[in-house]
């Protein structure tokens, strides 16, 4: 059952620019209070780019698409919510279990209650060393839509990333940059083909999907803001031993990204985490105005 709040619905029914916003990185990613104050940053900067923010999780029984103040609030608790890829979807249902969503699960929710657009921080991806591959990919190669986001994590591979995403179908389109963001760095060596520089162009580009009846997302990599974006070096250096931290503690599976972010923002002295914070509330605002053009465009016909 998916269940969407009036407010969503409403916004829907008229045409009005919507973003799904995924809670995982609330339930999960980010530590408290900063997950607080971070689902209050994201629900306000896509309110005033003039779309309304759909939260999603599950909780009591459903996929519920627009969340209320309290449900956040309950999803930020430490061990308050199961993590819940698109895979886990039924099993959350028949459990009633209050479920943060990642990135897989977001988006075909997003697709089943009629939202073009989603936002996130950054997709999971082929981690380096390793045969553990995210869920995202597959689910964004499957399931129409934009998401906005900063590239793949910085935890990952992101030229393996590119290469996996680009055999599965998934555009891969820069905003205003012509190379691969990589989560808090600005930019890889990874050539993008498609660039846009407006969120007008970028919902001209859905528009067009929606027509054409592509079953696919495409992938919007809207670089970290310049000044939050951290020296590559200084990134690639604490991943690896975040990476050897997971080895050593045999981290794996679902838990894995989350224990790579919180021990990366340990070893980069909180810098990563201010970077996420700037990364995730400068997407959920250009997914935001770029839902608000798509709605303008189509009330155009």
């Amino acid at each position: 059952m998916i269940a969407v709040s009036d407010e969503v619905r409403d916004a829907l029914a008229r045409g009005a620019g919507v973003v799904a916003l995924e809670t995982s990185v609330i339930a999960q990613g980010l530590p408290v209070p900063t997950n607080r104050e971070v689902a209050r940053v994201l629900d306000r900067a896509v309110r005033e780019a003039g779309s309304v923010p759909g939260w999603v999780a599950t909780d009591d029984g459903a996929v519920r698409v627009g969340l209320d103040a309290a449900t956040l609030d309950r999803l930020a608790e430490p061990g308050g919510a199961v993590k819940v890829a698109r895979r886990d979807i039924p099993l959350a249902v028949e459990s009633g279990a209050l479920g943060g969503t990642t990135v897989s699960a977001t988006v075909w929710a997003a697709a089943a209650a009629g939202i073009a657009v989603s936002a996130t921080g950054g997709i999971g991806g082929v981690h380096p060393g390793s045969d553990d591959v995210s869920a995202d990919l597959l689910e964004l190669a499957r399931t129409p839509g934009l998401l906005v986001c900063s590239g793949p994590k910085s935890i990952v591979d992101p030229v393996a990333t590119a290469e996996r995403l680009e055999e599965l179908g998934v555009a891969l389109v820069g905003y205003g940059v012509d190379r691969l963001p990589f989560f808090l760095v600005r930019q890889t060596p990874v050539e993008l083909e498609h660039v846009v520089h407006d969120p007008v162009e970028a919902a001209s580009v859905v528009g067009a999907a929606r027509r054409l009846g592509a079953r696919s997302t495409i992938l919007l990599c809207n670089p970290i803001p310049e000044a939050g974006g951290l020296d590559p070096r200084v990134v690639e250096e604490a991943v690896e031993r975040t990476l050897e931290r997971a080895r050593t503690q045999r981290v794996h599976g679902k838990d894995l990204t989350p224990f790579l972010l919180s021990a990366l923002a340990e070893e980069t002295d909180g810098r990563s985490l201010r970077a996420n914070v700037a990364l995730l509330e400068a997407n959920a605002s250009l997914a935001g105005r770029i839902a608000e053009a798509l709605s303008g465009l189509e009330r155009r016909g």
